[in-house]
C-alpha cells in the first residue's frame, strides 16, 4: 500500500470503485488457499461488471502456484510474489515488470508504508524468513532463510511511529528470538527491545514481541522485559505440542516436561507475565496417548492464552509424506476437547482479576454493540486475544488511543468487563506528517484474503 500511495494511487476498500484490484493471498494451509482462489475469481468479475481494468494477485499463493495462476486464471493481469513487493506499482499500472529480484525482499525504515491498523497500534516486522525445519511449515520455501533488519533501521522506524501518535508497537517475524543472529548480534532481540524501551515519548508506550521460539528464549531477553515498564509482560511462545514423539516428527524436539521448566523460569523472572501458546492437533502419528499428554500439559501449564489449530495436510510440506494420518473427525473432536480444557483455565484466570485495576489501551466503540467500548490490557495482544469491554466511564470522557485505568467488574471465558476510574489523558500532540503523503491518481482496491 505504501508503494502504491507513493506513486499516486488512491486506495479504496470498495472493489466496485477501483480501476485496479489487488488480491493479497496466503497459501499456508488449504482453507487459506481456497479462500484466496475464491476471492481472485470473485474480484475478476469486476473487470466485466465494474470499472476495474486490471486484476493483480500478490502474496504467498504466487510463490506456490505461479504457473497455475497464469494458466488457469486468465482474468489475472499480473502477479507479484513475496520477494517482488517493489514491483507492485508497475504491476498495477500495466508497465513492464523488471526481472525477478536477485535478493530476497526485506523492508526497511525508508520503505513507504500505510497503516492498516488503527493509528494507536501497529506492527513492525524485524526479520523475514525462517531457518527452522518444522515439517508442518512451508514458510522457509516461500519466504526464504532468516534475514534480520538492521538494528538502526528498526529503531528509526519505531521513533517515527511513536512521533506519529502510535502507542503500541508489536514486533513480529517468523522467529523473533533469532533476530540479529545473521548480523552477528548475540541476544539481538533483548538488545533491540532494550533500545526501543529507551525511546523518549510524551506519553506511555507499549512494546510487545510475538512468535518467540521456546529453545531460543534467553535469560537476557526475560531480564530485559522484566526491567522495562514499557516492555509489556507478555510472552507469545508457540509450542505446537507436548508429546516428545509428536515434536520429534515435527522436527522441533523437546517435550512437555522441558516446556514446564521454561514456563517456570519465565514466570519467576517476569512477575505477572501472561503467556500465550498455540498447538496443532491431529499431526500425522499423533496417538491417543500423545493427545492425552498434550491435554495433561495444558492443564498443568495453566497458560493465559491458547490457540488450537487442526493439522492441515499440505502437499508441499514435509509432513505430507509422513504416515499415521489422523482422520478429520478425530482431529475435530481433539480440537474441541483441548479448547474446552483451556476455556475452564481462562475463565478461572479471568475471575481472579475481578476487583483489580489495570492500565488499558482504549480501542474505541465496540463492534458488538454501541453501548460498550473496547480496550486491551498489556496481557491482551491485538486481534488474537480477548478484550476488555468498558460499560461505565464514570463521567470521565475516553478517546481511542488513550492508556487509561480500568477496574475489572466482570469476567467471561476470554473477555473482561470493567469501568474507567482515572481522569482523561492530556490532549495528544498533533502527529508528525507521514513520510510518504498520498498524492491521488489511480484508484486501487487491495483485498487481503486467507491471512
Amino acid at each position: 500500500m505504501g508503494h502504491l500511495t507513493a506513486r499516486g494511487h488512491e486506495l479504496t476498500p470498495k472493489p466496485e470503485e477501483a480501476d485496479v484490484i489487488v488480491v493479497n493471498t496466503c497459501s499456508f494451509i488449504d482453507p487459506a488457499k481456497q479462500e484466496s482462489v475464491d476471492t481472485i475469481i470473485e474480484m475478476g468479475r469486476y473487470k466485466t461488471e465494474g470499472k476495474a481494468q486490471r486484476l493483480v494477485v500478490a502474496g504467498c499463493l504466487v510463490e506456490r502456484y505461479r504457473g497455475d495462476i497464469r494458466a488457469d486464471l486468465p482474468e489475472v493481469d499480473a502477479i507479484v510474489g513475496t520477494n517482488e513487493v517493489d514491483r507492485i506499482a508497475a504491476a498495477c499500472e500495466g508497465l513492464p515488470l523488471d526481472a525477478a529480484p536477485a535478493e530476497p525482499y526485506l523492508y526497511h525504515d525508508l520503505s513507504p508504508r500505510v497503516f492498516s491498523t488503527p493509528r494507536h497500534f501497529t506492527y513492525v516486522k524485524i526479520a523475514e524468513g525462517c531457518d527452522h525445519p518444522c515439517t508442518f511449515c512451508v514458510i522457509p520455501q516461500f519466504r526464504g532463510k532468516m534475514r534480520s533488519r538492521r538494528f538502526e533501521s528498526v529503531i528509526a522506524e519505531a521513533e517515527r511511529l511513536f512521533s506519529q501518535g502510535v502507542r503500541e508497537i508489536n514486533l513480529i517475524g517468523q522467529d523473533t528470538t533469532s533476530y540479529g543472529e545473521d548480523l552477528g548480534l548475540r541476544d539481538g532481540l533483548a538488545a533491540l527491545m532494550g533500545r526501543l524501551a529507551r525511546i523518549e515519548t510524551p506519553f506511555a508506550k507499549w512494546i510487545r514481541t510475538l512468535y518467540v521460539y521456546p529453545n531460543r528464549i534467553s535469560p537476557a531477553l526475560l531480564e530485559t522485559i522484566a526491567a522495562n515498564d514499557s516492555l509489556v509482560k507478555y510472552i507469545d511462545m508457540p509450542l505446537q505440542h507436548a508429546s516428545g514423539n509428536v515434536l520429534k516428527r515435527m522436527k522441533r524436539g523437546s517435550n512437555g516436561d522441558f516446556f514446564l521448566k521454561i514456563l517456570e523460569r519465565i514466570r519467576a523472572t517476569i512477575p505477572g507475565v501472561a503467556i500465550r501458546s498455540s498447538f496443532i492437533v491431529g499431526f500425522p502419528g499423533e496417538t491417543d496417548a500423545d493427545f492425552e499428554q498434550l491435554c495433561q500439559f495444558v492443564q498443568a501449564a495453566k497458560l493465559d492464552r491458547v490457540g488450537v489449530f487442526s493439522y492441515s495436510d499440505e502437499d508441499t510440506s514435509a509432513s505430507y509424506h509422513l504416515d499415521g494420518k489422523v482422520d478429520a473427525r478425530t482431529i475435530y473432536n481433539r480440537k474441541r476437547r483441548l479448547q474446552s480444557i483451556q476455556r475452564r483455565i481462562s475463565r478461572a484466570n479471568n475471575r481472579k482479576l475481578v476487583g483489580r485495576e489495570f492500565p488499558v489501551l482504549v480501542e474505541g466503540p465496540s463492534s458488538e454493540t454501541d453501548l460498550l467500548w473496547e480496550a486491551r490490557m498489556t496481557t491482551q495482544a491485538p486481534e488474537i486475544d480477548g478484550v476488555c469491554y468498558i460499560n461505565d466511564d464514570n463521567g470521565l470522557p475516553i478517546r481511542p488511543g488513550e492508556i487509561r485505568v480500568l477496574r475489572v467488574t466482570g469476567a467471561h471465558d476470554y473477555d473482561l468487563v470493567g469501568e474507567i476510574v482515572d481522569a482523561p489523558e492530556a490532549a495528544p500532540p498533533p502527529p508528525a506528517p507521514p513520510l510518504f503523503p498520498i498524492l491521488s491518481s489511480h484508484s486501487t482496491a487491495l483485498i487481503s484474503r486467507g491471512q
